[in-house]
């Protein structure tokens, strides 16, 4: 077993998807100078497009951000600048070379392809990247090609609060059987009893904490991915 440092994600608080607001889009490249600006780790979402290009985007479609109701993986790169006027969908490798380890990346892997194929593209450029970085999913079979083919990577499992049939397979110990691994990130809404088992045998970190209640609940027991920081708690 590799001895694995994880404690980069244990040290500050995370800025989910960067320091968004209303004025900076989450999972964009300004939001991204801003989390860099203040020093917070950034946790963000990556998706592969048609043409192999990974993007930085969190929904699998795009109307929430975008106005437009179609999945952003049937698009490749050029058809998505030409389409969406909005706002830049940064790639990863722009992501990257931004950041370039001045700040960890925290980076959760969507699973609107089959697994291996995302996987297979970020490691191409993750392979060669300086700074400290950790990946996670939903899914526990892209944690598991990991822990098969990267077992040098740093990586977590998420652990919705939902018990709908999608989720059922994430909340078993079956996956954390499979995936083996290094620290769960777990839903602020999950229940007491289960998030108590959990982390009698895992590192974790809590998400969304987006207001002052979700803050004080766990701010003494694990660390936190955080959105509005600044209206959270005082620096």
């Amino acid at each position: 077993m590799l001895n694995k440092n994880i404690d980069f994600l244990f040290t500050h608080y995370i800025a989910h998807r960067g320091l968004h607001n209303n004025k900076l889009i989450e999972n964009t490249i300004p939001a991204f100078k801003e989390a860099i600006k203040e020093k917070y780790p950034i946790e963000l979402d990556i998706h592969l497009l048609k043409d192999k290009e990974i993007v930085v985007f969190h929904d699998d479609n795009l109307k929430r951000l975008v106005g437009i109701d179609k999945n952003i993986k049937d698009y490749t790169y050029q058809e998505l600048l030409k389409e969406n006027k909005l706002f830049k969908i940064p790639t990863l490798k722009e992501v990257l070379d931004l950041v370039n380890g001045k700040v960890p990346l925290i980076i959760e892997l969507k699973y609107d392809n089959e697994v291996g194929t995302l996987e297979q593209e970020a490691v191409k450029l993750l392979d060669n990247y300086q700074g400290k970085f950790a990946v996670k999913s939903f899914n526990p079979y892209i944690v598991k090609w990991f822990r098969k083919n990267r077992p040098n990577y740093i990586r977590g499992l998420l652990i919705p609060a939902k018990k709908d049939f999608k989720s059922r397979l994430i909340r078993t110990s079956y996956a954390r059987f499979i995936s083996k691994p290094d620290f769960l990130s777990v839903s602020s809404n999950l229940d007491k009893k289960l998030l108590k088992k959990l982390s009698k045998k895992y590192k974790i970190l809590i998400w969304t904490i987006n207001n002052k209640n979700k803050y004080l609940k766990y701010k003494d027991k694990y660390n936190l991915i955080v959105e509005n920081i600044g209206e959270i708690y005082e620096k």
